[in-house]
């Protein structure tokens, strides 16, 4: 952060932190390292300090020191404990900071680890407290894209959560939704992507894209409405890549069968 004083002259601050997800004994040690290091290069006034995400409570190092005849350093840094924000989840809770947020999510994936339905209860509890802070659509898609990467569930709990997902939005009609669901559509297509190269489908990676659109479409019209009368399964079969991408945009909006039906009838 570069200031200027009141009497005009320029100064800097320079911010160092560091996130340590695990106990090192050396960690004090590189903080100095670091410390100097910047210290020597830009000769600014340099605050270092320690993000630890760890699950020991009891490991909270602050201090570097080195005596030996005489020559004594001693370099204390200041330390945040996520672990301790658990015994203040009301403020988490209250708090419009978004990263109030992204400290909930890091808790819950860490103490859910061994109980697959509590983690998906914490992760939709999480996406829905998404619309309720007042965040800017920017903010709820990089925060959903945070709570998918570190609350991460495997194949059959994920389905789960998308579907009771995509009824929160049919149920609640809430708009920041939309932004997440295309979040997670472009997350499909990127798994039809690896599909089909897995699959050695010789059309490659345009053919696994494709599939990867159409596969998603259907889910998601069939969350919606239930499973489809062969008559609107054949009209989706013949979409192009591009009418399925317009229908992909268009669905979030439906809120009956005969808006899809109309839509359909319409791209024929």
């Amino acid at each position: 952060v570069k200031l200027w004083q009141l009497d005009g002259e320029e100064t800097w601050i320079l911010l160092h932190l560091e996130v340590q997800s695990q106990p090192e004994s050396a960690f004090p040690e590189r903080m100095f390292i670091y410390f100097y290091r910047l210290r020597d290069r830009y000769h600014v006034p340099i605050i270092s300090l320690a993000i630890l995400s760890d699950e020991r409570p009891n490991w909270r190092p602050q201090v570097f020191e080195f005596d030996q005849w005489g020559c004594q350093v001693r370099f204390q840094f200041p330390i945040v404990k996520l672990l301790d924000y658990e015994q203040r989840w009301e403020e988490l809770e209250t708090s419009s900071n978004p990263f109030a947020m992204v400290v909930m999510a890091h808790l819950k994936a860490q103490s859910t680890r061994n109980d697959i339905d509590q983690r998906k209860r914490w992760k939709l509890t999480l996406t829905r407290k998404l619309g309720q802070k007042g965040y800017s659509r920017a903010e709820i898609v990089s925060l959903y894209r945070f709570i998918e990467w570190i609350v991460n569930l495997p194949p059959e709990a994920e389905l789960e959560y998308q579907t009771e997902l995509a009824q929160l939005q049919q149920e609640e009609r809430m708009p920041y939704l939309s932004a997440i669901e295309r979040t997670a559509q472009q997350k499909g297509i990127e798994q039809g992507i690896e599909q089909g190269i897995e699959q050695g489908i010789e059309q490659g990676i345009e053919r696994g894209i494709e599939r990867g659109k159409r596969s998603l479409v259907q889910r998601q019209l069939t969350r919606k409405f239930g499973e489809l009368a062969a008559a609107v399964q054949a009209q989706l079969n013949a979409l192009s890549p591009a009418q399925l991408e317009d229908l992909s945009e268009a669905l979030l909006d439906f809120d009956r069968l005969a808006d899809l039906q109309a839509w359909l009838d319409s791209a024929s």
